[in-house]
């Protein structure tokens, strides 16, 4: 079972996407011009930066992150798998960043039925595999990223690690770690 799958846009979206962009910024383009300059461009310079930008937002954008990401090895079917005791299995995965100091490191977050296992891509600085056994998790907590963003989760262990990740679907995985974590022996630390 995978969690926070990307889903592939359509070419309808894409134009759209690209459509509404242009327009955005054309406007904001005029209403800057409006408040902080003496003069105004005229409409087609407008319209020219607004196709110009949403062209390349809708389409060129899309394009060129789709294919950096299959020269990344986003698209290989073993991105990020992990190391596997012998008698371990993958049960969950999904899309993740784990916190690593400042770096907020990307990769894939597993969940096997022995342990959370978070294994970076490899254009990150920090790079590795991180296990994290169910019978060494104290408490598994909400948290915002950046303060705002309610897609956090930090796994505390009772060694006092702790540990930040970022996920999609955030109440799925923290449903999925608490299963695993009360089976173990551990605690939920959910408000």
């Amino acid at each position: 079972m995978e969690i926070g799958t990307v889903t592939k846009l359509s070419w309808k979206v894409r134009v759209l996407y690209g459509l509404l962009s242009g327009v955005m910024f054309a406007v904001l383009m005029l209403a800057f011009d409006w408040i902080f300059s003496d003069e105004l461009q005229s409409v087609y310079g407008y319209v020219f930066q607004g196709v110009f930008f949403g062209f390349f937002m809708g389409i060129a954008m899309v394009y060129s992150n789709k294919h950096m990401s299959k020269w990344m090895g986003f698209g290989k079917k073993d991105f990020a798998n992990p190391e596997l005791e012998p008698d371990e299995a993958i049960q969950i995965e999904g899309p993740a960043n784990l916190f690593r100091g400042m770096e907020g490191v990307g990769g894939k977050l597993f969940l096997t039925n022995k342990k959370v296992i978070f294994n970076s891509h490899k254009l990150n600085i920090q790079k590795g595999q991180t296990n994290i056994l169910y019978t060494d998790i104290e408490e598994i907590q909400e948290r915002k990223t950046g303060f705002i963003v309610n897609n956090g989760i930090r796994i505390r262990t009772v060694d006092e690690i702790e540990y930040d990740f970022v996920v999609n679907s955030r109440e799925q995985w923290l449903e999925e770690l608490g299963k695993r974590v009360q089976f173990a022996g551990g605690k939920l630390g959910l408000d």
